[in-house]
């Protein structure tokens, strides 16, 4: 069974590539728009992996992030900040608050393969 990977992201211009990405790296992909929709989509069954935006509409991938930690359901989900929020106190925030990576835009695709690859373990 292939891992599922949730995108958070409401920008189209990182989403469709990053999707078709992981597409072809052979995961299952769902794709959240802002970050009550990321909510909705863990609440439906829980991803393995997260690729989450800071900047989201109604709830910030910081706020997402927490919320996943805070929950239970979700202790074994890895989650990776991906976003143009670099500064170091911004990265401190999103690792302090759980996050297993933080990836900032732009980024390398074969950087961010590997880096999913060894949060999940290797496997696909």
């Amino acid at each position: 069974m292939a891992q599922r990977i949730l995108i958070v992201d409401d920008e189209p211009n990182i989403v469709v590539p990053l999707e078709f990405l992981m597409k072809r790296e052979g995961y299952e992909v769902t794709v959240a728009g802002d970050g009550q929709a990321a909510l909705d989509a863990l609440a439906a069954g829980a991803p393995d992996l997260v690729i989450l935006d800071v900047m989201l509409p109604k709830l910030s991938g910081f706020e997402v992030c927490r919320r996943i930690r805070a929950d239970p359901r979700w202790s074994g989900l890895k989650v990776l900040m991906l976003t143009a929020k670099g500064r170091d106190q911004e990265v401190e925030k999103g690792l302090g608050l759980g996050a297993d990576a933080y990836v900032t835009k732009p980024f390398s695709t074969r950087d961010l393969v590997a880096r999913i690859r060894a949060l999940l373990g290797g496997a696909r």
